[in-house]
C-alpha cells in the first residue's frame, strides 16, 4: 500500500487550484496521499489543466466524465439516452426559438438553466419577454419548472458502485428563492434511508452519466402527484467540487471514507488491468 500511495495523489495545480485548496487538504489526508501539482499514475483530479492531463486510466474521475458532470447541455443528452426521469427538458438552438417555444407551450412554466454555472447560478424562469444575457451559451436549456408549496431538493450519492446518503436541501420557512441551492440560503438535512422508489432512478443517472463507480451526488426533486426526476449530477474537479458543508458531521466523514475506499478500489482495478 505504500507503494501505491506514493504513486497516487490529489492533483490540483493551475488558475483554479485556489479554489480547491481546503477539498485538497482534506480529501489528501483521507485517502493518505500527496497533493500533486504534476500527474502521477494515478490521479484525484481536482484544478488541472485539461490538455496535460494523463488517460483516464491514469484518473479517478476521467475528464470527460467531469465535463460531463459540469455542463447541463451534454446532461440533458446523456439523461436521454439513459432513461433518466428528469422536468421536460428541450435544448433549442437559439434565442428567438426558445422565446417562442415557451409562448406557445404556456401550459408549463419553464425555467433557462445556465448550463456551466452550478449552485444554480444564473438559472432563471424563463418567458418569452424574459431578458437574458447576450453572451449565454447555447443551446439554451429550457427545462419545466415544477413549482412546489415547499420548496425542497433531496440528494444521493454514489461510490464504488453504491448509492448511499439521503439528504434534504430546503428553506427554514418554506420560502426563499426558486432555486433550493445552499449557495441562496438552504440548509441540508440527513435523512435515514434512500426511498425504495428512488433506487432505479438514481442508479439510471449515475451509470448514464459514468459516475456510478467511481464518485457523485444527483439532485432530485418530488413531483407534486409524487414522481421522483433528476435535477443534475456533481463530481469533483475542474469546474467545481461536491457541497461538504452539510451540517452533518458523521455523514460527513462517511462521505470521505467511501470516497477513499472507492479511490483504492478502482486504483487496484486499474493495475490488475480492469476499467
Amino acid at each position: 500500500m505504500d507503494d501505491q500511495r506514493r504513486r497516487a495523489c490529489i492533483l490540483n495545480y493551475g488558475a483554479s487550484a485556489w479554489a480547491f485548496e481546503d477539498l485538497a487538504r482534506q480529501l489528501a489526508d483521507g485517502l493518505g496521499v500527496d497533493v500533486a501539482t504534476s500527474p502521477r499514475a494515478y490521479n484525484y483530479v481536482l484544478g488541472a489543466e485539461r490538455d496535460d492531463l494523463p488517460g483516464p486510466n491514469a484518473l479517478f474521475v476521467d475528464v470527460d466524465t467531469i465535463e460531463l458532470a459540469g455542463d447541463k447541455r451534454r446532461l440533458a443528452v446523456a439523461f436521454r439516452a439513459g432513461g433518466v426521469p428528469t422536468p421536460e427538458t428541450h435544448l433549442i438552438p437559439d434565442l428567438d426559438a426558445a422565446r417562442e417555444f415557451v409562448r406557445v407551450h404556456d401550459d408549463h412554466e419553464w425555467c433557462l438553466k445556465y448550463p456551466i454555472g452550478s449552485g444554480a447560478s444564473g438559472h432563471r424562469l424563463f418567458a418569452s419577454d424574459t431578458e437574458v444575457p447576450k453572451e449565454w451559451p447555447a443551446p439554451y436549456v429550457v427545462q419545466e419548472f415544477i413549482r412546489l408549496e415547499r420548496p425542497e431538493v433531496y440528494r444521493v450519492y454514489a461510490a464504488g458502485g453504491q448509492l448511499f446518503g439521503w439528504l434534504v436541501r430546503r428553506y427554514n420557512d418554506g420560502r426563499g428563492s426558486p432555486w433550493v441551492a445552499h449557495a441562496c440560503g438552504a440548509y441540508w438535512e440527513t435523512l435515514s434511508q434512500i426511498p425504495p422508489e428512488v433506487m432505479a432512478p438514481a442508479q439510471a443517472v449515475f451509470v448514464a452519466t459514468n459516475l456510478f463507480d467511481t464518485f457523485g451526488c444527483a439532485d432530485l426533486l418530488r413531483r407534486p402527484n409524487g414522481d421522483w426526476v433528476v435535477l443534475e449530477v456533481g463530481t469533483d474537479g475542474l469546474f467545481t467540487q461536491v457541497d461538504r458543508d452539510l451540517g452533518d458531521p458523521t455523514f460527513e466523514q462517511e462521505l470521505l471514507a467511501r470516497i477513499r475506499d472507492s479511490f483504492w478500489l478502482r486504483f487496484s482495478r486499474l493495475q490488475r488491468g480492469g476499467a
